[in-house]
């Protein structure tokens, strides 16, 4: 599998480790229409876990950078008020990695970078 950036990769190994089931990328959602009403722009969550009927989404952009993908949020959660969806941040995950990579066994070679 094809992950847009390699922090997702090791995110899924995590979630592989924890033996949950996940999805890639499944399903996108129209978050502004043209004028005709077709789709100008669109949010597509990283992860969705089908268990816990929520998606996740990982940024490891620096703050800055990562007011866009803030506003699809937001947008996202008004047009779409049924669906949950968990936003992590560069220091969540780094968090994560610190405390996970002492649990995670040697077949998650560099986990403790997982922001890379």
């Amino acid at each position: 599998m094809t992950f847009a950036h390699s922090s997702e990769q090791r995110f899924a190994h995590l979630l592989d480790f924890y033996r949950l089931r996940w999805e890639y990328e499944p399903h996108t959602y129209p978050v502004a229409w043209s004028p005709d009403g077709a789709p100008t722009e669109s949010f597509t969550p990283d992860f969705w876990l089908p268990d816990l009927g929520l998606y996740l989404e990982i940024t490891t952009l620096r703050q800055p950078l990562v007011t866009r993908k803030n506003r699809k949020l937001r947008r996202f959660r008004e047009l779409y008020p049924e669906k949950t969806v968990i936003l992590l941040y560069r220091g969540d995950l780094e968090r994560l990695g610190a405390k996970y990579s002492r649990r995670a066994p040697r077949a998650l070679p560099r986990f403790h970078a997982l922001v890379g």
